[in-house]
């Protein structure tokens, strides 16, 4: 790494649809707002209206500040374009706790996967062209905990290496084309579209496709607690439906503004008729979030000892 810091079975035939747990990554357009009342409601817990509690040494005009303002699609922007910016100079890699929970193609909710992971980003050099590297270690649910998968744009042949924790197949290393059938069966995306560098490219490309539509409004609520940190809830609501596969009523992204990371990303479709509660489309959020922590080839090797690999 030369820049400095900062930079989503049994493997049997019907368990195949684990592994692949990436987006990670995916954004779909923007950041979100109060909700009128000819859309569907924003959820309960998000709160946006109270003004935000002060310090003792906040000035009064501050303590006035509503909680909640209005923004719009090119702030948001602004926002995701200075966090990449920030990543690409030196976000090198990083360790978290990543859930995720989407819908499949044939629209059913799957279940909230959660995982360890360690990724080495590609922007670790000074022509953002690293090769990428990813290593999944699955903690829920119970039927996927233990299982691992590695994988490297420049390891194994381009293979993905997945370690099984079934008695059946936990003797050997199974190797996977990371865009084959077997890989993809209920997956939206490749492996490599998880991580926080892809979300925020994913937020600016569908954010740009929304940026003169007045059928979406954008709010940020600023002191927004997100795993122990004050970050700001950026809200974005379509007061109709715009048709195209990332169609959402209802987004909300975290964004960490000292770290210039966004955190989290949540969409929610349209209800059917006569339901009031919007559907979830997707979530992904990164916990635990540790950057530049030095991670080697050690990390994304079979043989790490530290793994459960069969040697």
């Amino acid at each position: 790494m030369h820049k400095h810091q900062i930079d989503t079975m049994d493997l049997s035939k019907r368990n195949w649809r684990w592994f692949l747990l990436v987006p990670a990554l995916l954004v779909s357009g923007i950041a979100i707002a109060a909700v009128l009342r000819s859309t569907p409601e924003i959820r309960q817990d998000v709160a946006p209206t109270d003004t935000a509690a002060t310090t003792a040494n906040d000035s009064e005009s501050d303590s006035q500040t509503p909680r909640t303002r209005p923004s719009s699609i090119a702030e948001v922007l602004d926002l995701a374009s200075a966090a990449l910016k920030s990543s690409e100079s030196s976000l090198n890699d990083y360790t978290a706790r990543f859930a995720k929970q989407e819908r499949d193609a044939s629209g059913n909710l799957t279940e909230k996967t959660e995982m360890n992971i360690k990724i080495q980003t590609r922007t670790r050099n000074e022509s953002n062209d690293a090769p990428m590297r990813i290593y999944l270690n699955f903690s829920a649910p119970q039927s996927t905990a233990g299982r691992e998968v590695i994988w490297g744009r420049d390891l194994y042949d381009g293979k993905m290496a997945v370690h099984e924790t079934s008695m059946l197949l936990s003797w050997k290393t199974v190797w996977l084309d990371p865009t084959g059938m077997l890989a993809m069966a209920g997956q939206r995306y490749p492996i490599w579209e998880i991580g926080l560098v892809r979300l925020i490219e994913k937020l600016i490309e569908r954010g740009q496709r929304d940026l003169d539509n007045p059928d979406v409004t954008v709010t940020i609520t600023r002191d927004h607690e997100f795993d122990g940190r004050q970050c700001e809830l950026i809200q974005a609501v379509r007061s109709q439906p715009g048709g195209g596969e990332d169609d959402f009523s209802l987004a909300e992204i975290v964004y960490d503004p000292e770290r210039l990371l966004i955190l989290s990303y949540q969409s929610f479709g349209w209800p059917s008729e006569g339901e009031e509660e919007v559907p979830l489309l997707e979530s992904y959020q990164y916990r635990d979030l540790k950057t530049n922590v030095g991670l080697t080839e050690a990390d994304f090797d079979v043989v790490n000892e530290a793994y459960g690999y069969p040697k």
